[in-house]
């Protein structure tokens, strides 16, 4: 049961962040890559890092939002 709470509390944190920090993520990571060349490393992996948690949050959202569509017909 304590497994599940947290497996259910991740899935809300991740769709969170990715509701409410995906245009933050992706126009501050557009405007650093016109203004600035990406020369380190940790900058490279940390802005793929963000856009990944964004799709996974995307994914899991409309996988759940897809099967609840589907239960209501």
């Amino acid at each position: 049961m304590y497994k599940k709470r947290i497996t259910e509390f991740i899935k809300f944190l991740l769709i969170w962040i990715s509701q409410q920090l995906a245009i933050p993520f992706w126009v501050v990571g557009h405007i650093h890559l016109s203004i600035h060349s990406f020369h380190d490393l940790y900058e490279i992996l940390s802005s793929i890092g963000m856009n990944i948690i964004v799709a996974i949050g995307f994914w899991i959202d409309y996988k759940e939002s897809n099967y609840n569509t589907n239960k209501n017909r």
